[in-house]
């Protein structure tokens, strides 16, 4: 019974991994999205727009972002300087993004049990194939942080061992800064070749997982770059 419930859930994870690439190419195939930087009081204005009704809700959510709020994702200059070209985002503020991938549809507000005291997420979208994921969380603690960021590496990790001719994550690499610390697994594809990765990080009572799906640019090392991009937003 375990076996057969393993093999449901990667299985749904393989599917959300095709959908995702196929939500990507719809984006940009649509145009719906023009380039913009990702700001919590930009997410909360749009929202006042297309909700004229809760105006004074997206105006106190701004207003209590900054613990962690949406500039503490990854922005727009960070992809251009690694050779990447963005153009849409979506940015959400209540921790019910997907995760990544390897975690089927398990969000942040999941993982985190609805503890966390802020959550902030966005959806990247490029000129070329790709999808780019991020969801973060503020915890009521360190110790709470340090918990969620094991929990994110377990969930990384159990998509590390995948039968033969399924994508799968690689070794874990280690980066470390003076605002914290981040751990970057790339991705491979079914025939074994790099097609993005993913990224847990933690600063402070802040965590994240950023996961780059496709493989946007043929920049060396651009998942590290990524990685490092990510590390550095969520410790500003």
């Amino acid at each position: 019974m375990t076996e057969n419930k393993n093999v449901q859930q990667k299985s749904v994870r393989r599917n959300r991994v095709a959908a995702a690439a196929c939500f990507a190419a719809a984006l940009i195939t649509a145009g719906v999205f023009g380039t913009q930087s990702a700001t919590a009081a930009g997410a909360a204005h749009r929202t006042a727009a297309a909700h004229p009704g809760n105006a004074a809700h997206a105006v106190a959510v701004a207003a209590a972002a900054p613990r962690l709020g949406s500039a503490h994702l990854v922005q727009s200059e960070d992809y251009v300087q690694r050779g990447l070209n963005p153009v849409g985002a979506t940015v959400t503020l209540n921790g019910r993004q997907a995760l990544s991938a390897c975690s089927g549809e398990e969000t942040m507000r999941d993982l985190t049990k609805g503890a966390a005291t802020a959550y902030a997420s966005v959806n990247w979208t490029f000129d070329t194939d790709g999808l780019l994921t991020e969801s973060a969380a503020s915890a009521p603690t360190g110790a709470a942080a340090v918990t969620w960021e094991k929990q994110l590496v377990a969930l990384v990790q159990d998509c590390q061992d995948e039968p033969a001719g399924h994508w799968y994550y690689g070794t874990a690499h280690t980066l470390t800064t003076t605002g914290g610390t981040a751990r970057w697994y790339p991705a491979y594809s079914g025939d074994g070749t790099v097609s993005g990765g993913v990224a847990v990080l933690r600063s402070g009572n802040r965590v994240a997982i950023a996961e780059l799906s496709g493989r946007p640019t043929d920049a060396p090392n651009y998942v590290e770059g990524i990685a490092a991009a990510a590390l550095n937003r969520l410790s500003s």
